[in-house]
C-alpha cells in the first residue's frame, strides 16, 4: 500500500475544508470513522501559530469547583475553577478539599520568585579556557544583556548561573518574562546573546543554544533549587473541627499519615514530597490553554506540615517551577480564554493572579487525597464516581 499524501495548502492552511481533506485521507488509510474529530466550534482560521496539520479537536469535558477563597496578593476573592479532565471524581474531590480550605478562612498565597532559564553550552579545547571565558562572561555581562533584551519588549535578563564540567562550560541565562510563559523568548533572546559572545570573545568560541541545562519539559532538581518559571507557596490553617466534620480524620492521624507520606516519596525518589499537585495543573493546564507538557516541571510539589499547639493543623505546599501564562499560546483560543476570564486572569498582568490560582487549587486536591487515603475512602470514591466502563 502506498504511503498516504497528507494534503496541505501552504496558502491557506487553515480551513474546514483543509481538515476535512485530511481526515478523508486519514480514514481511507485506518478505516477510522473520525466523525466526533471532526465536529468543533472553533474558527480554524484562529489557530495559525498554535497548530500544523489540523484536523479536528479532541474534547475533553469541563467540570467546575470551588467556590475557592484565596487570600493573595493578586488573586484575592472567591473563585470558580474550571477543570478539563476524564478522571471521574476528580472534580468532586477538588471540590471537597475548596470547601475545607475556604471554611477555615481561605488560602494565602505568595510568589517568592520568577525566572525562566535558557542554557546554552560553550565548548573549549580545555578546561581552563572554559574557567577563562566564564570571567569573561561576568566582565561582559552588561553588553551581553543589552543584546539579550533587544529581541524582546518584556524579558528582562536577571543573571547568568555558570557550571562546568571539563572543558565544557554551561551558562544558564535567568529572565523575567512578563505574562508569557517564556521558553520561546528566552530561546530568541539568547541565541542573541549568544551570537554577540561568539562575535566578541577571544577565540569565538562554538556554543550549543540549549545544553539541558535548562531542562525544559522535565523535571529537575536545579529547578527545585534555583526556581523555573514561578517559585509558589500556597498555606492554610485547618481547624480541627472542619477537618473532623468535613474530611472525617484527626489532625493527629493525619500528621502521622503525612510523616509516612513523606518518608514513602524520599524513599521512592519522587519529584517532591506533595501527594498529586499534576492532577491540578493537568485540568488547569488543559482548561485555559498552557502547554500542557509543563505539567512535567510544574508537579514537582513540596508539602510542609505542622501539628499546631492548638490542635489545629498547618499545610503548605510549594512549587518551586510553576509555569504558566495568560497571554500567548493557547491562552488565546476561544475555550481556553473564556476558561481564563471565567477566573479573571485573562490577558496582560493576571499571570500572578493565575499563578497563586494554580497553587491554591494543588492544596486543595493534596488535602482532600491526604484525607480520603486516611479514612479508606479513596476507592469507593472512584467505584461511586470513576465509573464509566462499557
Amino acid at each position: 500500500m502506498a504511503s498516504p499524501r497528507i494534503p496541505r495548502n501552504p496558502g491557506d492552511d487553515y480551513t474546514r475544508s483543509m481538515a476535512a481533506q485530511r481526515r478523508q485521507v486519514l480514514s481511507e488509510h485506518s478505516g477510522a470513522v473520525l466523525a466526533y474529530v471532526g465536529r468543533y466550534s472553533i474558527d480554524p482560521g484562529v489557530l495559525r501559530g498554535n497548530i500544523e496539520g489540523f484536523i479536528g479537536a479532541a474534547q475533553v469535558p469541563i467540570g467546575v469547583a470551588g467556590p475557592l477563597l484565596i487570600n493573595g496578593e493578586y488573586a484575592s476573592g472567591e473563585f470558580l475553577v474550571p477543570l478539563a479532565t476524564t478522571e471521574g471524581s476528580l472534580v468532586a474531590s477538588y471540590n471537597r478539599g475548596m470547601r475545607l480550605l475556604s471554611e477555615c478562612g481561605g488560602v494565602t498565597t505568595t510568589i517568592v520568585e520568577e525566572s525562566m532559564q535558557r542554557g546554552p553550552a560553550f565548548r573549549f579545547d580545555s578546561s581552563r579556557e572554559a574557567r577563562d571565558f566564564g570571567r569573561w562572561v561576568l566582565d561582559n555581562l552588561a553588553a551581553i544583556r543589552a543584546a539579550a533584551e533587544s529581541t524582546t519588549r518584556v524579558g528582562r535578563l536577571l543573571d547568568i548561573g555558570q557550571y562546568q564540567v571539563g572543558p565544557l562550560r554551561y551558562l544558564r541565562f535567568n529572565y523575567t518574562t512578563g505574562d508569557a510563559a517564556g521558553q520561546n523568548l528566552t530561546g530568541k533572546a539568547t541565541r542573541a546573546a549568544c551570537e554577540w559572545i561568539r562575535d566578541h570573545c577571544p577565540g569565538h568560541p562554538r556554543y550549543v543554544l540549549s545544553g539541558n541545562v535548562d531542562t525544559d519539559k522535565k523535571h529537575s532538581q536545579i529547578n527545585t533549587l534555583l526556581t523555573r518559571g514561578r517559585r509558589v507557596v500556597a498555606e492554610a490553617v485547618l481547624s480541627a473541627e472542619a477537618l473532623h466534620r468535613i474530611m472525617r480524620v484527626d489532625p493527629v492521624e493525619l500528621f502521622r499519615w503525612r510523616q509516612v507520606a513523606m518518608t514513602g516519596a524520599v524513599l521512592a525518589g519522587a519529584s517532591g514530597t506533595g501527594v498529586h499537585a499534576a492532577n491540578a495543573l493537568a485540568a488547569l493546564f488543559i482548561a485555559t490553554g498552557q502547554d500542557a507538557a509543563n505539567v512535567a516541571e510544574s508537579h514537582a510539589a513540596l508539602s510542609y506540615t505542622q501539628l499546631l499547639d492548638s490542635g489545629d493543623y498547618y499545610w503548605s505546599v510549594t512549587l518551586p517551577a510553576l509555569i504558566v501564562a495568560t497571554y500567548g499560546g493557547g491562552t488565546g483560543l476561544p475555550t481556553q480564554r473564556e476558561c481564563l476570564e471565567l477566573l479573571g486572569c485573562y490577558g496582560p498582568g493576571r499571570v500572578r493572579a493565575f499563578a497563586e490560582i494554580c497553587a491554591a487549587v494543588v492544596l486543595a486536591g493534596e488535602t482532600s487525597l491526604a484525607a480520603a487515603v486516611l479514612h479508606d475512602d479513596w476507592v469507593a470514591a472512584h467505584e461511586r464516581l470513576g465509573r464509566n466502563r462499557p
